[in-house]
């Protein structure tokens, strides 16, 4: 970005990209930007032609040593068939390596097409959903958990937005984010807490913001650029193939030669000189095609092909085969764990109600206050067929209660959100007022020390009574055993009241509630 618009207001922002967050930009305007942006997507180097990527698997030291060696043995030792078997080796090595780069190309670009999604942005005081491709700067786009973010973006309205960017910035927890200018003159891009950056991923909360930057003009555009203008180095066994390759020809050259000499000086005089020149040249260049390994190359390239698809089968793409030796010769990764080594999920293990602690096999009812507190009190987003998108810790209560077979949409439909108050990392809790019957359910999820300042009442049983001091001892033990277990522990609570509130806020919403258990992830 050119502009620090982190440091900049909302409103000078919208004057310099001539654009309205109220109403954003008209179709016309969008048109005319797209036109002289291009289009919100990564280049990429241009494509070798497949002739090209042919002549390329002639360039490796080992090959130009047989395809000589085809010659010679062809014209000077009049072998024809020796030459004709080794040009079919080395052009089956060609087209093998042809293939997988081939076969590599596609599934890269496939997954390019699956990683391109729409995108919600307000245009002439509408809102549409469009390819994140023709998003263009001065665009306000709409974003919701779940949503990867199109393009990079200075927030201007936030709602509890945090968004996971552990691929551009290293940072394996979902960062949070809000609209205030950063005042400082220089602020590290992973501390820019007011802007969103293109294919990071929102896990909760919502937000609007203006595009400032799309296609190689984001952040993640110029890695882009600089993998482009990155020169490429061969593997280790390319190299070692190459050494092996310069090694042999000396030594076999460096025998044949001797292998010549010795022949003129102990055939001297028995003989006409030209003719024993050509018998000795021709036994010379003979030992040299016996002696070079032919077979090496195919040999190396089938193994590698069956290495290939090995992987293949495990959904890892491997472009050029020498890299699958790379992989296996590898001794040591050092990586981020979380997203990378790791799912970056997580899973329900332990959850503790009735003054018991349970493992997460055991069979809990919907009508549960601690199950129904997961699963009100929840911003996941059920796609069809059942995937989850959200924050990881919110998405594991979501399939724990899929998990115990419970109607988790029909649910969520019958006693549905009329308010709710949003997560605050201050108060460390999330509350939600949801439809239940004639009356209305307020769940509660957050931190347990938190939640207990906030619980006088206990249900255990089904029966509902005043909190003791030792219950709250009780409930802080268990929270710290799972703690030391390396579980992540929320607290759930609940209460039923007669009608929504006039001011949702902590201070009516989150109080006197009745402790519901705990969940372990």
């Amino acid at each position: 970005m050119k502009e620090k618009y982190y440091a900049q207001d909302i409103s000078q922002i919208e004057k310099e990209l001539n654009t309205s967050l109220d109403n954003g930009l008209t179709d016309d305007e969008a048109k005319k930007r797209l036109a002289t942006e291009g289009p919100n997507s990564l280049a990429s180097k241009k494509k070798r032609s497949m002739f090209m990527r042919f002549i390329d698997q002639f360039k490796d030291f080992m090959i130009i040593v047989l395809i000589v060696a085809a010659i010679l043995s062809g014209v000077v030792a009049n072998e024809w068939t020796d030459a004709a078997i080794i040009m079919i080796v080395v052009l089956l090595n060609a087209i093998l390596g042809v293939i997988q780069e081939a076969r590599s190309e596609a599934a890269i670009d496939a997954l390019k097409e699956m990683s391109t999604p729409n995108a919600h942005v307000r245009r002439g005081g509408s809102i549409l959903e469009i390819p994140s491709t023709d998003i263009v700067p001065g665009d306000i786009v709409l974003l919701e958990a779940g949503d990867v973010v199109p393009a990079d973006m200075r927030l201007a309205k936030t709602a509890s937005l945090k968004v996971e960017e552990s691929a551009l910035t290293g940072e394996s927890v979902p960062v949070e984010k809000d609209s205030e200018v950063l005042k400082a003159d220089d602020v590290a891009l992973g501390d820019r807490v007011n802007m969103v950056y293109a294919n990071t991923n929102v896990t909760y909360g919502r937000a609007e913001g203006i595009v400032v930057g799309t296609g190689m003009k984001t952040e993640v555009g110029k890695i882009a650029t600089m993998l482009n203008n990155a020169d490429e180095t061969a593997t280790p066994l390319k190299e070692n193939l190459n050494q092996l390759g310069k090694t042999l020809t000396i030594m076999i050259l460096a025998i044949c030669v001797i292998v010549f000499i010795v022949g003129m000086f102990t055939k001297q005089g028995s003989e006409p000189t030209n003719k024993l020149i050509i018998d000795m040249f021709l036994v010379a260049v003979s030992l040299a095609v016996a002696a070079i390994p032919e077979g090496l190359p195919a040999i190396v390239t089938i193994i590698l092909a069956l290495g290939t698809q090995t992987m293949a089968k495990h959904k890892a793409i491997v472009r050029k085969l020498p890299a699958v030796e790379t992989l296996g010769a590898t001794d040591i990764i050092c990586s981020d764990k979380t997203g990378t080594l790791t799912q970056n999920q997580m899973t329900v293990e332990k959850v503790y109600y009735d003054n018991e602690l349970h493992n997460d096999e055991e069979i809990i009812k919907a009508d549960n206050p601690a199950m129904m507190a997961m699963i009100l009190a929840n911003d996941t987003k059920i796609e069809d067929g059942g995937r989850l998108l959200g924050d990881p810790t919110e998405t594991a209560l979501i399939q724990y209660a899929f998990d115990q077979n419970i109607r988790v949409e029909e649910l969520l439909k019958k006693d549905s959100r009329v308010q709710e108050v949003p997560f605050d990392s201050e108060r460390k809790l999330m509350s939600t007022v949801n439809h239940y019957g004639d009356k209305f359910f307020v769940a509660v999820k957050g931190a347990p020390d938190e939640l207990l300042k906030r619980v006088t009442k206990i249900e255990i049983n089904g029966q509902v009574a005043p909190i003791s001091d030792s219950e709250k001892e009780t409930i802080l033990a268990s929270n710290k055993n799972m703690a030391e277990q390396a579980l992540r522990v929320l607290g759930l609570a609940y209460k039923v009241v007669d009608k929504a509130y006039d001011d949702p806020t902590t201070n009516n919403v989150e109080q006197d509630l009745i402790f519901a258990g705990l969940v372990g992830m």
